[in-house]
């Protein structure tokens, strides 16, 4: 199958008068058409700065795309101008935000919000634009669109608003959408709608689906393969049932430890022991060796490579569950 999007050898980096900032250092995954591909990992691990970096929203200083390349149907995004940039953004690629409250403007009513992105891609007059807008309202599950048209944000609940940014992510019928760790905000009950939702637009309007987040249980839900990045760096990825049934990397390993099962009597959860490192004081080595159980001498002064077992690749010196018969 045809990659949709290839991301090769990424770094983007920030840089101050005091010390450079390696926040994504040499990332390199594809997504196929029509896949959903999760990145997974905690707060500090790259995540949100990979997705800016293919949406091609870093500010420029304090970041810089050091190296690499972002292949999006072969073409490569970190040559396009702004200006080719902006016919992109909203069109072929969308991203649904974090905070939908942050990212919708609390001045402007829904309708003229949504009506924009469609006239500034699709060339509609504003009537029609207005009629794509209330279609995409209810095609999302919001009740009465043509009334919510004229409200505000913050006349709506966070469900409503997360609905709401996906409605303008989809309008414009992307190829690829980046969603951004869209149900962080929301209560269980409302995540469960709009992973259903996205699932159900998905098969209908046949896209591509990167998402962002650090839920393994949403990670279950939406994946077909998954990414898992630590330091800014993609310690595994597997396709979704392999990662779940035999993880290789102990940070994944640890990450679905993390997870409370319905049959399990102990009094406190497993935990990950430590902090994330700050990206601007990485240690050497292995950037996950102070908080790894199996960490060795080699593990604090050699940085591993990728190497392949199975269907995983994983970024570890002593991969976990190796067996001797499987390609390393």
């Amino acid at each position: 199958m045809a990659s949709l999007l290839e991301v090769k050898g990424l770094k983007t980096y920030f840089f101050s008068p005091e010390k450079v900032v390696p926040a994504v250092d040499g990332v390199s995954f594809s997504v196929d058409k029509g896949e959903t591909v999760c990145i997974v990992g905690e707060s500090g691990c790259g995540k949100s700065v990979t997705s800016l970096s293919i949406m091609r929203l870093i500010p420029t200083p304090p970041g810089r795309y050091v190296e690499g390349q972002i292949l999006f149907e072969g073409d490569d995004l970190l040559k396009k101008s702004e200006a080719e940039m902006c016919s992109i953004r909203g069109n072929s690629i969308a991203m649904i935000y974090q905070e939908p409250m942050t990212s919708l403007n609390p001045v402007f009513t829904i309708g003229m919000q949504i009506t924009e992105t469609i006239r500034i891609h699709q060339k509609l007059d504003k009537r029609e634009a207005e009629k794509k807008a209330i279609k995409m309202l209810s095609l999302v599950g919001i009740s009465d669109p043509e009334s919510r048209m004229a409200e505000y944000p913050h006349q709506l609940s966070g469900g409503m608003r997360q609905r709401v940014m996906i409605a303008m992510g989809l309008c414009c019928e992307p190829k690829l959408l980046i969603a951004d760790e869209p149900t962080t905000a929301l209560d269980v009950t409302i995540q469960a709608q709009i992973l259903d939702l996205m699932q159900k637009l998905k098969n209908e309007l046949g896209m591509t689906i990167l998402f962002i987040t650090h839920d393994m249980g949403v990670v279950a839900e939406m994946a077909t393969r998954v990414i898992v990045m630590y330091g800014g760096r993609i310690v595994e990825e597997a396709p979704v049932n392999d990662l779940f049934k035999s993880p290789r990397h102990p940070y994944t390993h640890g990450l679905l430890s993390c997870i409370p099962k319905m049959d399990d009597e102990r009094e406190t959860l497993d935990v990950i022991k430590g902090m994330v490192p700050s990206p601007s004081d990485f240690p050497a080595g292995c950037r996950f060796h102070p908080r790894c159980p199996y960490a060795q001498e080699r593990c604090r002064t050699e940085d591993p490579q990728i190497h392949i077992i199975g269907s995983s690749k994983v970024r570890c010196h002593f991969p976990l569950n190796y067996k001797a018969e499987e390609a390393y």
